[in-house]
């Protein structure tokens, strides 16, 4: 199961992107929302790659969000304790930045925003 997190705003978007935002339920910055593994969620997310960040979720942090919000659609988590990566919101993950898939590095930024 995937965790995917939004971390940038409304900037200029195009239509195709906002719909999938919209889709994945990820309407805001800061919200998360975990996904099954599976071809048609990857490829929602590699749409909206440029907005988002994602990664493997622990079932520690799984269970940690869903102690959060009863529901379990989205999670509305407050901006990381320390702020996100040197890079800032701008660059892929691997350049150091907070885009992009993280894999197991997800779960550490999803503890310091809960």
């Amino acid at each position: 199961m995937y965790a995917v997190l939004r971390v940038r705003g409304a900037a200029d978007k195009k239509g195709q992107i906002n719909e999938t935002l919209e889709m994945l339920r990820l309407t805001k910055p800061n919200h998360c929302v975990l996904v099954p593994k599976n071809p048609v969620y990857e490829g929602m997310i590699k749409k909206v790659k440029d907005f988002i960040t994602w990664g493997e979720v622990s079932d520690e942090v799984k269970k940690s969000l869903e102690a959060k919000n009863k529901d379990g659609k989205v999670y509305r988590l407050h901006p990381p304790i320390h702020g996100y990566e040197r890079g800032g919101v701008k660059k892929g993950f691997n350049q150091g930045g907070a885009l992009g898939y993280r894999g197991e590095k997800i779960n550490d930024i999803v503890k310091r925003m809960i």
